[in-house]
Parts: structure tokens; sequence; C-alpha cells
């Protein structure tokens, strides 16, 4: 595949945000200035009602919602018919998916951070306590994980090759291999040779969280680091997928700006993907912005649950076959609803520090952000049978 160049900048000189390092694989320009100009033009208060009516009738015929349908679905004009949206979801979730809701928890090898994002724990800036599990540790971890039944894992780091470099989080991957048969990865944006390393590795599906869309405020949440310029990281998907990764995960931070504008540019990130790698198993996460130290100087927009209700139901609406994960950043009230009408998958048995699940379950690093939703799978999958869901712990096996 020719791929066009973008600038490239000085690998001495600070980032800019929106011009590559000389090290950074490039991907489609094309697509990336579809979801920026989409997401530019979009104004939500220019949808009334009706137009939200209109792109629930033509869900409800199965038709192909337009950007347009989606962002009267987002709009506030739409939020009355929140209950007619939700039903419809379900729906469609059920139609495609079953009853089935997947379940997995994440595991957090490295907290160290050589970026300065002003919303996230794990910044550099803070001073937390910073730990990196030895191989051996991180093998503890999973065996404990393993041994509670769960089948999927997702190993994260903090956003430092130096401290959690590309043969590391590979050997994570073995290792997760033994234990598990569904390995995803929320690490650092890669080029794809390092990713096809990890695909080689074991890894199944990569996660890659834009924060925001808005190139402007992305410049100034992330003052400092890799992770300043934005293309590379919008590329991440393209490239893991390009690399041979099975799934790959979009989202932003909802709250950290207009969250509708947001939700579209991400939507329309992951549809425009699908249609360059169509056999990829594609999937959002909604996290909003949770309490983190040393943030308070943030102005976030807040996002409540029925805005969030909301967004969940225009994804599920817009790509019928998407994957939806609703995280334990959110309560267990608003988790066992979201599963009944868009979530197919959730997280269980959650420690977002670093260790804690082997050993005397001791953390050796400070944690991310704060959790709501302590659950534990036996839990989970109590909540889930009752609703008359099935559980799903792995949806796929190697042969």
């Amino acid at each position: 595949m020719s791929l066009p160049t973008l600038p490239r900048q000085d690998a001495a000189a600070p980032p800019d945000c929106m011009t590559l390092l000389p090290d950074m694989e490039p991907g489609d320009p094309a697509v990336m200035r579809a979801v920026l100009e989409g997401a530019a033009a979009y104004e939500p208060l220019a949808y009334s009602a009706d137009d939200a009516q209109k792109a629930l009738r033509a869900a409800a015929r199965g038709d192909t919602l337009s950007p347009a349908d989606l962002g009267a679905l987002l709009a506030p004009a739409a939020a009355p018919l929140l209950e007619d949206a939700a039903r419809l979801a379900q729906q469609v979730t059920r139609a495609r998916f079953g009853n089935a809701v997947g379940i997995f928890t994440p595991l957090y090898l490295s907290n160290y951070c050589a970026n300065g994002c002003r919303y996230c724990g794990f910044s550099r800036n803070n001073p937390i306590k910073r730990a990196r599990l030895s191989l051996e540790e991180a093998e503890a971890e999973l065996r404990a994980i393993a041994a509670t039944g769960l089948e999927e894992i997702l190993l994260l780091t903090g956003e430092s090759p130096d401290a959690a470099g590309l043969d590391y989080i590979a050997a994570a991957c073995r290792l997760a291999r033994e234990h598990f048969r569904v390995v995803g990865l929320e690490v650092y944006p890669m080029n794809s040779a390092d990713y096809a390393v990890l695909r080689e590795s074991g890894a199944d599906f990569v996660t890659v969280f834009q924060e925001t869309y808005d190139p402007a405020l992305y410049a100034t949440v992330h003052p400092s680091g890799r992770k300043r310029v934005f293309p590379y990281r919008f590329y991440a998907q393209e490239r893991a997928l390009r690399a041979g990764m099975r799934g790959a995960g979009f989202g932003s931070l909802l709250g950290l700006g207009p969250f509708r504008r947001d939700v579209l540019a991400v939507a329309l990130h992951a549809r425009l993907t699908q249609r360059q790698y169509p056999h990829a198993e594609l999937s959002f996460s909604v996290p909003r912005l949770r309490p983190i130290i040393n943030n308070d100087d943030l102005k976030p927009e807040g996002v409540s649950e029925a805005e969030l209700c909301q967004v969940i139901c225009a994804l599920r609406l817009f790509m019928p076959f998407a994957g939806i994960t609703v995280s334990t950043r959110e309560s267990p009230r608003f988790r066992d609803h979201a599963v009944l009408w868009g979530a197919t998958k959730v997280s269980a048995g959650v420690d977002v520090g670093i260790g804690g699940h082997g050993g005397a379950g001791e953390r050796a690093g400070d944690g991310q952000f704060e959790i709501s939703d302590r659950r534990s799978l036996a839990e989970m999958r109590a909540m889930l049978l009752a609703r008359g869901l099935q559980p799903v712990l792995s949806d796929h096996s190697y042969v």
C-alpha cells in the first residue's frame, strides 16, 4: 500500500501538535481530514426533534445511518426520545450480538509515562508511586487473574517506551497468551512493524483513545511528550490493522471537550477505518473523565448518565456491528442498565494500579483514575444471568 507523506519535524525540537516526528509512520490523511472536517462542521443545536425522529425511523428500517443522522441522535433535541432510542438500540444489539456480553479485566503493567497530559493520573508531572512489574511479577498477576475464570485480558502501560519497551510488551503478550484466549493491548502508539511483533507475540486487539478530536484543545492538554503529536495517535488503529491485528478499539475521553462533537468524530473515525479494513472487528469505549490528582485547573464538560446513555444508543444505531465497552468508571447501576440496551462488553475484578491481583494483593504502583464498580467476575456473571444475558469469557479459540 502506498501511503502519502506528512510534514516531518526535527526529532530534537518540541513536537508540534500536527507534525509527525521523523520516526513516526503516517497513515491516510484523507481519513483524518474527513473526520476533522466533519467534527468541526457539527453543530448539535442545529438539529431538531424531527431530525432525530427521522434518524430513528431510518435505523428501525435497517438503513445505514448518515453522519447527519448520527448528529441528530447525539443532539440535545434528541434527549426526549431517549427511551425510544434505547428500545431500538436494544433490538439492534440483540439482533447483532444475541444475548452475549463479554467480560474481561485489565492488567496494568507499568505507570511510568513520558507525557505531561493534564487530565491523566499517570502524567510524568504527577508525584505518584511509580512501578513496572517484572515479567515474573506479571506472570503471577496473570495466573491470579486466570484462576478467577477470566479468559480475556487487556494489558496496559503508561506511555514510556523507556520503561516498557517493545520487547517487554511482547514478552508480556506471550505470557498472557499462555493463560488467556484473548489478549488486548492499550499501550502507546507504535509503527506497524512494532504492532506486527506484538501480533506475532499473541496480541489480538489494540485500543487507542484519541482523547479529543479538537486539535487546538488536544495541544493544550498535551503540552509535552510524543502523545502531543495528534496525527500519529490518530493513525494508530490503521497501523495496527495493517500489521494484522484482529481488531481495534476507538474512543475519546468524554467531558474533556464538547463530548457530542468528539463522539461524532470517534464514530466517523471508526466507520472510515472499517471501510479500509472491512474484516476488522471494531469497538467503541465511552469513558467519562474521572477525578485524578492535579487536575483542578481543568474545566471538564459534565456528561450526565442520561447523556452517556444517548451516546451509547447513537453509536449502536450508527455502527450496529461494533462492540461497545462500558468500564468500571461508571456506577454499577448504570452498567447494569447499559448491558440491556447497548453495551456488549464489561470489565470485572478491576484494579487500575500496578499489581494488586497476585501475591498479597498489594499494589506496586498507584492507579490511573478512580473506579466506581469493584464487582468480581462472579458478581458480574450473576448480574448478567439475572437479566437474561449470557456472560461470555472468550469469543475466540485458536486451533
